[in-house]
């Protein structure tokens, strides 16, 4: 075959197919992912350096001041601690017993700082969790209603609501219904998570609720659903009438733009209207604020976990901050962080879902 033969064979051969690029969303949430990994990294430098600088001795606030008189109890019990070392070398020992999944040893409960968090988040998760779940349905449900009914009586009264709930104190609500609702009227259980008599479920998730119908006990499933509810309607009000307020600016919005105006004169049914076009748009910024409510809810919930008798995380942190328990604060530092970036890698997931905008960007 001639050079100029094997030149137009060349010519004329397809080229060869392009290596197809990974989808937008996954892109998007490839990126998420490694931003969150680089966070998470951030929150164990923040929550290590933070720790260290709180004034006062962890030594004098766990030996007492008999102990600390004596040189040779101080000097073991900081190398036992690790606390006589560089703080660049504490640090990086910290940054190693975190890979392998210690957190170190409470120096109050004398057990890992990981098995007292293993009870202790799943408390407050359970407590958050259905405080949430009231707020998403309760809240949406109220701003929708307010926004379609906008200047007429129910506005006005779910507006009330809304504001009376960001407005009322949390432990002072707490503290009126669990005076009103169990020792007035005897309409809820009293404190803790489950009645004594029945005992806690076997543990698996270490959700009582969850726990309890896994193992078939439904007495112990009821008690257990008693005692969530009032904390969980404490919790919730605050957040009702944040998501009520946001939902009811974010479907006005909405409501005024071409394409919703565009649906309803194509004949589409209100419904339909109301639930592919507007809600869908509008669950952007409502999104945003719940996410935020959640990581909240999950880490300030101590005076009320206190009043309830819950033994969540909340009550943990205050313990072990009042008594200089470095390895204990920064676990629930290390917690309250780690939960923020889940909850904001969700929430950005979310985005992508909803609005094919974002993921595009």
């Amino acid at each position: 075959m001639s050079g100029d033969a094997v030149k137009g064979v060349a010519a004329v051969a397809p080229p060869r197919p392009r290596r197809q690029a990974l989808p937008p969303l996954a892109r998007f949430l490839i990126r998420r992912v490694l931003v969150a990994v680089l966070l998470a990294w951030g929150v164990t430098v923040v929550t290590f350096v933070l720790t260290n600088l709180v004034p006062g001795d962890p030594v004098a606030a766990n030996l007492g001041q008999r102990a600390m008189s004596d040189p040779e109890i101080v000097a073991q019990w900081r190398a036992e601690h690790g606390l006589d070392k560089p703080l660049w070398e504490q640090y990086g020992m910290y940054l190693q017993g975190l890979v392998q999944g210690d957190l170190g040893d409470s120096q109050q409960s004398h057990r890992p700082v990981s098995q007292d968090l293993a009870e202790a988040v799943p408390a407050t998760l359970e407590l958050a969790g259905a405080a949430i779940l009231v707020s998403l349905v309760l809240g949406v449900a109220f701003g929708v209603i307010a926004a379609l009914r906008r200047d007429r009586l129910s506005d006005h009264l779910l507006r009330l609501v809304s504001l009376v709930g960001i407005s009322v104190p949390t432990f002072w609500l707490a503290l009126v219904a669990f005076y009103v609702f169990f020792y007035r009227l005897r309409l809820t259980p009293g404190s803790g998570r489950v009645d004594p008599a029945l005992g806690a479920p076997p543990p698996v998730t270490g959700l009582h609720t969850v726990d309890a119908l896994l193992a078939g006990q439904w007495d112990v499933f009821g008690s257990a659903v008693g005692h969530l509810i009032t904390p969980a309607l404490v919790l919730a009000l605050y957040t009702i009438g944040l998501l009520t307020r946001f939902t009811r600016s974010a479907v006005l919005e909405v409501l005024g733009q071409d394409y919703v105006r565009a649906a309803r004169a194509k004949g589409l049914p209100e419904r339909v209207v109301l639930f592919r076009y507007v809600l869908r748009s509008a669950l952007v910024p409502v999104i945003t604020v719940a996410g935020l409510a959640f990581g909240s809810l999950l880490s300030g919930t101590v005076l009320v976990e206190s009043i309830f008798a819950w033994p969540g995380i909340g009550q943990y942190a205050f313990k072990s901050a009042t008594t200089l328990d470095l390895p204990a604060v920064m676990g629930v530092g290390l917690v309250v962080g780690v939960v923020y970036l889940v909850i904001n890698l969700i929430v950005d997931v979310l985005y992508g879902v909803i609005d094919p905008r974002v993921r595009l960007r």
